[in-house]
């Protein structure tokens, strides 16, 4: 099972607050956790991805499911309010119960460093370029496990937009410097023009294309693109137009 590492440093590592506040998700491939953790996570995958359109953001189910159980305290029993508490009449009673609930909550999925993790979607494109440049020097399979490269393709298809393309960040229009960028990546990451969930690889396609084609991409991404040709050509047009062969 994935486990989020909080404050851990290593061997090529230093800090001035002895990592406070890093967080990093390693693959435990000794540790499975039992049926009923495995099937929550499961759960909450599809119901991302399902939602995925609509609610664009994970809401760090996955970390907080961790985090909860790492402080003794189960969310699926977090009380609920009562009906008396929701009918409109505020009282003192019905906010201090709330207010216990929600300090509760938070004490629950804080870290043992003080600090509370969340995810950072960030922007869309910086995690091709990574794939790129370990692609390009030869060391993706080394850098990168299976698992890791699952995760990947797994967040890059959650990101993609209804019409295919990617934006420049979670809840951005589609651009072609992600879209392009993203197919890019992953096609290196090995996923076929035809894979990926509800026809993902060939959506991204058909929006790449109907949108003028790689070579519309921005200087930014023509760089990138460019670097993944190992041989140099004169003409930009001449090598970016290999660049789609070589991934179509």
């Amino acid at each position: 099972m994935w486990k989020l590492k909080i404050a851990e440093g290593g061997p090529w590592l230093t800090s001035g607050n002895n990592h406070v506040g890093r967080e990093t998700w390693e693959f435990d491939q000794n540790d499975t956790g039992s049926s009923e953790e495995r099937d929550a996570v499961d759960a909450s995958r599809a119901e991302f991805q399902k939602n995925r359109f609509r609610t664009r953001h994970s809401s760090d189910v996955l970390a907080r499911m961790q985090l909860a159980k790492g402080n003794k305290f189960s969310l699926d029993q977090q009380q609920k309010p009562k009906d008396d508490e929701t009918s409109g009449d505020i009282n003192i009673a019905t906010v201090s119960e709330t207010l216990r609930r929600a300090l509760r909550y938070f004490s629950a999925v804080q870290a043992h460093d003080g600090h509370w993790p969340g995810d950072f979607p960030g922007p869309l494109f910086t995690t091709a370029t990574m794939i790129i440049v370990l692609y390009v020097t030869e060391s993706l399979g080394t850098t990168l496990s299976s698992e890791h490269r699952k995760e990947i393709c797994r967040y890059l298809y959650n990101r993609q937009n209804m019409d295919g393309g990617w934006g420049l960040h979670a809840e951005g229009e589609s651009s072609m410097l992600s879209s392009a960028l993203n197919y890019t990546a992953l096609r290196l990451l090995g996923e076929g023009a035809d894979d990926g969930p509800d026809m993902s690889m060939p959506k991204a396609r058909k929006w790449i294309h109907d949108h003028g084609g790689a070579t519309m991409i921005p200087i930014l991404g023509k760089v990138w693109l460019s670097v993944t040709i190992i041989v140099l050509v004169p003409a930009p047009s001449f090598y970016f137009q290999q660049v789609i062969h070589k991934l179509a």
